[in-house]
This record gives structure tokens, C-alpha cells and sequence, in this order.
């Protein structure tokens, strides 16, 4: 059987016209599929508002306990809802589900070395066996970026991290694909050229990449997320915009090993 798990980036979430787009899509793919989502840009904007100041290092946010309460109630209560209702109208019997929910995702929180990250959570594992069920049973879980420590706390987790997790933990059951759909076409060649888009990368051409600075920042956690769920299982990963459901559409990054 084939599972899809689509994670959507801030920009397509902040767009309601793109959000929409991407959904309708997302519900008429056929077969299981999983949704994972962030949230950050929305989390950001309410804790300006609560007078907290987001704080960010190399791109991760340091989560104390104010920015976990913000992060809850923006990632699991009005994007994941707000998602799901919407889904819900398309058809879609979607479940909104952080990785507390069924106990499907143990995660620990990150241990300090020299950057403390506060109450961000590493992955440890999935339930492979909850969530296979949840899908036999035509639901289609739409996960925020949440995870526990299976002591009560609550854990902020990338949501990259979280699809990578879903689609190792599944390929058992599953012939699984993990789509990172964002803003962009693909993965670039050149950062200002919207079009130069590299269509296939394996994992040798991805090292030349990286050394040659071509592939830097951002997108090296990506990316490693997307090697790693192919090492463990996954039979092929994309990266692109909403032209991942255009079937006429080549012009999005296939990864290979």
C-alpha cells in the first residue's frame, strides 16, 4: 500500500489562498497520507503581541516555558484546527493530532551543550501501529509540530522532523513517499534564480553541492532530514511548491540514494 506525508511550510499556512489550494489538492490524492504542519510564522506574530520576544539561533527557536504556551496554543489549537475543519469540508475525515495524542510520537527534550534550546524535543520513535490503524480506519491524521517526553511535558519539535519521523517509522507497513512542499519550485541552483531548480539529487551530488556552498543554511537540515528517511526506508522524497500534485509538472527535487 502507498502512504503520502505532506508537510507544508509557514508561507503556504499564512496564505489562505494558497492553504486552500494546497488542501484541495492534498484531498483529492488517493490512498493514505498523513499532513504535518508548523506554524511558526503564526506564533511569532502572537507572541509580539503578548510582549515576548521570540528568540532564535541559527534558525531554531529557543522555546522557554512562555514561548511553549504560545507554541501549544498556535500549532495545536488554531492552525491544527483551523486545518482539519478544513479538510473536513473537502471530504477529508482529518484527525488533528500532536505526538502526545495515542502516544504516536516519544520524543526527549534536547540536551544542553553550548546553545540551552529550552523545551524543543528530539524524535525518539513512532507508533507505527496506532497510526496504521488510524489510516485503515480512513482517517488522515494532521499532526502540528508537537511531541512529549511520555512524562507530561509537552515538547516543541521541527516539523520537518516530525514527517521524516512519520514516513521512517511507516515504511514498514508502507510504500511511503515525503513530499516537503514549500514557496519554492525545488531546491536551487542559484538562490536568486527562481527557475534553476536541481530536478534529481543523490546523495553524492548532494555532498559536491554542500561543498561547493550551492546548498547552505536553511536548507542543509532539510536535506538531511531527506537522506536520512531514504537510508532508513522511504522510497523517494520531493521537495517542492504546490506543482508536486501537477502530474505534468517536472520541475520540483527528486531525491535518490
Amino acid at each position: 500500500m502507498k502512504l503520502n506525508i505532506f508537510k507544508i511550510g509557514g508561507n503556504i499556512i499564512e496564505n489562505q489562498e494558497e492553504l486552500m489550494t494546497f488542501l484541495k489538492s492534498f484531498s483529492e490524492i488517493d490512498g493514505h497520507k498523513i499532513l504535518v504542519h508548523g506554524g511558526g510564522k503564526s506564533a511569532t506574530e502572537l507572541l509580539l503581541k503578548l510582549g515576548i520576544v521570540p528568540l532564535m539561533i541559527q534558525g531554531r527557536r529557543i522555546t522557554d516555558s512562555e514561548t511553549l504556551e504560545v507554541v501549544t496554543m498556535v500549532y495545536g489549537g488554531q492552525v491544527n484546527k483551523t486545518i482539519v475543519a478544513k479538510l473536513q469540508a473537502l471530504g477529508i475525515n482529518a484527525l488533528g493530532m500532536s505526538g502526545a495524542d495515542a502516544n504516536s510520537i516519544q520524543a526527549h527534550k534536547r540536551p544542553v551543550t553550548e546553545i540551552d534550546y529550552g523545551f524543543a524535543g528530539d524524535v525518539d520513535g513512532i507508533d507505527a501501529s496506532i497510526l496504521t490503524s488510524l489510516l485503515n480506519l480512513g482517517l488522515t491524521p494532521v499532526f502540528c509540530a508537537l511531541t512529549h517526553d511520555q512524562n507530561g511535558q509537552l515538547l516543541n519539535t521541527n516539523a520537518d522532523t516530525i514527517a521524516s519521523a512519520l514516513a521512517i517509522g511507516l515504511s514498514d507497513e508502507f510504500k511511503t513517499t515525503l513530499n516537503y512542499c514549500f514557496e519554492l519550485n525545488g531546491v536551487l541552483k542559484d538562490i536568486d534564480d527562481k527557475t534553476s531548480v536541481i530536478q534529481k539529487m543523490d546523495s553524492k551530488s548532494y555532498e559536491t553541492l554542500v561543498s561547493e556552498g550551492i546548498i547552505a543554511e536553511g536548507m542543509l537540515p532539510k536535506l538531511h532530514n531527506c537522506f536520512q528517511a531514504l537510508k532508513n526506508g522511504v522510497a523517494e522524497v520531493r521537495i517542492g511548491n504546490l506543482g508536486l500534485f501537477e502530474k505534468e509538472n517536472s520541475n520540483y527535487t527528486t531525491l535518490t540514494l
